[in-house]
């Protein structure tokens, strides 16, 4: 099973102006400057799908994008999801109040959004244990429902030595491990999250 089309669907500042949750969702999540936006293009295969801002969390806005995947199966040729591209958290420079209402929207996506199926939480390979990472990893295991799956990708392994990414995947047996530059590991995330959305 592959992507054949990835189409931007549109932008909502909260989940009161999402789109109507009629496709399973698959939310990407990661601190600014992770990889987020060239993940999802490299995934996608569409070079400019995701705009990636070169201020790190500039992106405040939830946006989703259509997915189209090619089967195997000749009675049902096409399958269908969304992607969903989360605000960055971590370094953004905007103002206290701006920030508390970012959260609040994010967090009311994350915690209600019926159609969200699969959270993958981009983690920076250079530095796997950031405390902010591990928060949101604690927040998403409390809130997430039986139906909901964390896949953990951990983004610029081209960076590491040799040594630390066996360490890193010692520690993390079911992590997937992605380079953008040498496009490894991205089919492996596209397996799991097809896998689990629908089952081969």
């Amino acid at each position: 099973m592959k992507i054949v089309e990835a189409n931007f669907l549109t932008s909502a500042q909260s989940i009161i102006d999402s789109p109507s949750p009629d496709k399973a969702e698959v939310a990407f999540l990661g601190r600014s400057n992770v990889g987020k936006s060239s993940l999802l293009n490299t995934l996608t295969n569409r070079k400019g799908l995701a705009k990636s801002s070169s201020t790190p969390g500039k992106t405040q806005l939830i946006n989703y994008f259509d997915i189209k995947f090619k089967t195997q199966n000749e009675e049902l040729p096409y399958m269908y999801a969304r992607f969903v591209d989360l605000p960055g958290f971590g370094y953004a420079k905007v103002s206290k109040s701006l920030k508390k209402e970012w959260n609040k929207n994010l967090t009311g996506y994350l915690e209600q959004r019926p159609s969200l199926q699969i959270f993958v939480h981009l983690i920076d390979a250079r530095h796997p244990t950031l405390d902010i990472d591990k928060n949101v990893d604690e927040f998403l295991e409390s809130i997430k429902r039986g139906d909901q799956i964390i896949i953990h990708a951990f983004t610029k392994i081209d960076k590491l030595k040799q040594n630390d990414l066996q360490k890193l995947k010692r520690e993390y047996p079911k992590g997937i491990f992605i380079s953008n530059l040498k496009k490894r590991g991205v089919d492996q995330l596209q397996s799991a999250i097809t896998g689990y959305l629908f089952g081969n």
